[in-house]
């Protein structure tokens, strides 16, 4: 999940996901949940190995859940009955969801259709088509630390070629990033990389949001980035610093606008978007996916 700028700071480039000045949540009311927001933590924490085993236990609840939803999503479901799946496993597996309540989302999941970028809000009337694009944004927050990851599909038969494309790439596009993921290499090298292999496809990596950092709060600081930038901090990476590395990209403009509920992002031309994610920790050769879904 990629929300608010607010949540560590107000300027662009902060953890938390806006890369830029956005109305997602400038005016909304913050709704303090316990511990997972803390909003005068700084800093990036490197995380122990106790730390990392918890933050691989929430994450193997997240990626259990949007495994399940992998299977059962299907052209007649709402994506309310996605969202109570979703609370309802990640609750029996012990953990509460990330984003219910969460600066007020009222939800489990953020759910966003064909040219819904982001934070699109579930609910019992909106019916999944044969052919839409769906993301699925889930978390879950486990003895005190968070796992956080998102999917896209396309749904039953009848997608267009171009939202398979878009889905495809944007995968590929996260695990291009993550190859560049070890200790020394830079926040760059993961935004080259992603941006590098959007473009070659046609595609614009959208750059109102990104990736952050990932523990005891949903979203920490540093801001992982998807595109070349000067204007955002580089920093080189350290064994132990644990990010949410989330590639988002359009299949026309980059732009994107709010809608009026203060959540759902869209495109401005109306294009399809993707975007795929997973939490990870960084090690001295590489990275570990702590929401690997192939276990």
């Amino acid at each position: 999940m990629n929300l608010f700028a607010d949540l560590l700071a107000s300027t662009k480039g902060s953890a938390g996901g806006v890369a830029a000045s956005s109305s997602v949540a400038a005016s909304s009311s913050v709704v303090e949940t316990g511990p997972r927001i803390q909003k005068g933590r700084r800093g990036v924490e490197i995380k122990s190995a106790r730390e990392i085993d918890t933050m691989r236990q929430a994450s193997r609840i997240v990626a259990t859940v949007l495994r399940e939803i992998l299977e059962m999503a299907a052209p007649g479901m709402t994506t309310g009955d996605l969202d109570r799946h979703a609370e309802k496993r990640i609750r029996e597996m012990g953990a509460t969801p990330s984003f219910k309540g969460y600066h007020g989302f009222p939800a489990s999941i953020c759910a966003s259709i064909n040219n819904e970028v982001v934070h699109g809000i579930p609910n019992s009337k909106r019916v999944i088509q044969a052919g839409d694009l769906v993301k699925i944004d889930t978390g879950a927050y486990f003895d005190g630390y968070h796992g956080d990851s998102c999917v896209s599909l396309c749904v039953g038969e009848g997608a267009t070629e171009e939202a398979q494309s878009l889905c495809r790439v944007a995968q590929e596009s996260l695990m291009k990033g993550l190859g560049q993921i070890k200790a020394g290499n830079t926040l760059l090298d993961i935004a080259g990389a992603v941006q590098d292999h959007v473009e070659a496809h046609g595609f614009a990596v959208v750059e109102d949001y990104t990736g952050h950092g990932v523990g005891r709060n949903l979203h920490e600081e540093p801001s992982v980035f998807n595109f070349r930038t000067r204007d955002l901090p580089n920093m080189k990476l350290r064994p132990g610093m644990t990010l949410a590395v989330e590639p988002i990209l359009n299949a026309g403009s980059k732009a994107c606008r709010t809608l009026k509920d203060r959540w759902t992002v869209v495109t401005v031309d109306g294009s399809w978007s993707a975007q795929w994610e997973h939490t990870i920790a960084v090690t001295s050769d590489g990275c570990e996916i702590l929401t690997d879904r192939d276990f």
